[in-house]
């Protein structure tokens, strides 16, 4: 526990909704959720106009669509949460070389160590100018907490929501903490927080005033202990640069049960293949293949093999996940497949063996498909023939009809960029428009117009045209003003004589709860001061 608030906490305000605000003006100031869009889709983020109505991080998609049927519902678009993300660390890393990423929109700084003097006007100084820089660079406001422990500083970023400052002077902990829920405090979960209730503490005081041995009584010895010094205010966990991951996996929940087992084959390969891109991605190995099954009932099984080393190699991990699946029962039906890697090392033990068998197994599917088709040829008395185009520049699933996603960026030859607003019946719904310009107007076309295709995402901010020889430096500081002035959301509904709503749902139309309870606490104002 340090003398001076010199911890800060940054989290970016509801990210992911966020960032597709600003990537989409018709969408400011409306309620946004991301997140699954299918029937067992999950909530990763709801802006705070759609938090109004009771919407919730990891919330069953289902429920919100009860709770707020106008929302803007977009699949994620992880690409600009990512780039997003690497400007916002780059810029927590100016200030000093601890910094300790929690998840894309959150982190602790250790300011000691970049040289800020350990006084409250410093600190508050660092936070208001770094609550300006991630505005300018990216659109986008965080919350800023300061203190002098990590524990505390976490909590005064959630008190600092939406787009605040909030700093914890020494000496003013046990004021603070004393009538919040125990289950603020790092580590009181639902099962510890219901033990705590039935010995009838609900409150960070009354955790305090129970003493360490009653708490140690209740939860044992390390974790009453823990639990009552966190209550005191005392947190000594330093930041930490590097943290190193423990593994890696991906899984996939269904929209309805698997009960075939060749199609849950099939997709244990493909999650497989998955894990190892991200596994190779971040530059590591494993030797521990993990399968995890929850099957109709909800009910989940997870099943690991130990390989002889570490490995990244495709062939390997889905061969493992293959013989894992070999001795559990899916025939009853399954909701949810996942694949992971545990055990991470920062090299790879090749598997000579395996490499081998993966080459001879490719060598034998080409040579089946290139006997296929001359056969094919021979049979219909004519020369052996080509693969046809689709196969040949990405199997079958070039073949298929293209998915368009809501939220997903694409481009029209006439029109130019856009965002999928929705499809369905052979039709897909685009509104075109960018960032920094207007909201724009909605047209819709056949699902395989020719002239529309995916896009590569926009930036959030307009990148700056080259300095000429008779720009001054104030150039550039009125032009990140002005970029910053061009993000703020609309706050009316008329969008002006250029908004066309066109066919299909339209989220623009979305009730606006911030004008409805007063304040529109969605709403990305200058940072000038905190609250």
């Amino acid at each position: 526990m340090r003398g001076a608030p010199t911890i800060l906490h940054l989290d970016m305000d509801a990210f992911f909704a966020a960032a597709e605000q600003a990537a989409k003006p018709s969408l400011r100031g409306k309620p946004v959720i991301v997140g699954g869009l299918g029937p067992r889709g999950v909530v990763s983020t709801a802006s705070y106009e759609a938090r109004v109505f009771g919407v919730r991080s990891a919330m069953a998609m289902a429920q919100a669509r009860r709770l707020c049927p106008n929302a803007a519902y977009l699949a994620p678009r992880f690409a600009v949460y990512r780039q997003v993300s690497d400007i916002v660390m780059g810029l927590l890393a100016e200030l000093s070389p601890l910094v300790e990423p929690l998840s894309l929109d959150e982190a602790f700084v250790d300011l000691e160590a970049g040289g800020v003097p350990a006084s409250p006007e410093a600190a508050r100084a660092v936070g208001e100018r770094l609550r300006a820089d991630i505005a300018a660079a990216t659109g986008l406001t965080g919350s800023v907490g300061l203190a002098g422990s990590k524990m505390l500083a976490k909590i005064a970023s959630e008190q600092a929501k939406p787009d605040g400052l909030v700093l914890i002077a020494p000496g003013t902990e046990w004021e603070l903490l004393g009538p919040m829920s125990v289950r603020t405090l790092p580590g009181v979960g639902p099962a510890t927080a219901e033990a705590l209730r039935r010995a009838g503490i609900h409150t960070v005081a009354e955790t305090r005033e129970a003493g360490e041995e009653e708490l140690v009584r209740l939860l044992g010895k390390a974790h009453g202990a823990s639990l009552y010094a966190m209550a005191c205010g005392r947190d000594d966990r330093p930041v930490v640069a590097e943290r190193d991951a423990k593994s890696v996996s991906v899984e996939d929940t269904f929209d309805v049960d698997l009960t075939d087992r060749t199609r849950v084959q099939l997709e244990v390969a493909r999650l497989a293949e998955r894990c190892v891109r991200r596994l190779r991605e971040a530059g590591r190995s494993g030797r521990t293949v993990v399968l995890k099954v929850r099957r109709y009932d909800f009910s989940t099984l997870t099943r690991s093999e130990t390989l002889r080393g570490p490995t990244d190699d495709p062939a390997v991990v889905r061969e493992a996940a293959a013989r894992l699946l070999e001795g559990v029962d899916t025939t009853a039906g399954v909701r949810l497949l996942g694949v992971g890697v545990s055990g991470l090392a920062d090299y790879t033990q090749e598997d000579l063996f395996a490499q081998a068998a993966q080459a001879a197994h490719e060598a034998e599917e080409a040579h089946g498909t290139a006997q296929e088709v001359t056969e094919g040829a021979g049979e219909a008395g004519g020369a052996p023939q080509a693969l046809p185009a689709a196969l040949e520049e990405g199997g079958e699933d070039a073949a298929r009809p293209r998915r368009w996603l809501p939220g997903a960026d694409v481009r029209h030859a006439e029109y130019g960029a856009g965002w999928v607003q929705g499809s369905g019946v052979g039709r897909v719904t685009v509104r075109f428009e960018e960032p920094w310009s207007a909201p724009g107007r909605v047209r819709t076309f056949a699902v395989d117009d020719p002239a529309l295709e995916p896009a590569e995402p926009l930036p959030l901010v307009r990148p700056e045209p080259a300095a000429g020889p008779d720009e001054s430096p104030g150039h550039d500081r009125d032009r990140a003003h002005d970029q910053h002035q061009a993000h703020a959301p609309d706050t009316g509904h008329d969008h002006g004589p250029g908004h066309d709503h066109g066919p299909g749902h339209d989220p623009g139309r979305a009730h606006d709860p911030g004008r409805a309870h007063g304040r529109d606490r969605g709403r990305a104002q200058p940072l000038t001061s905190s609250p």
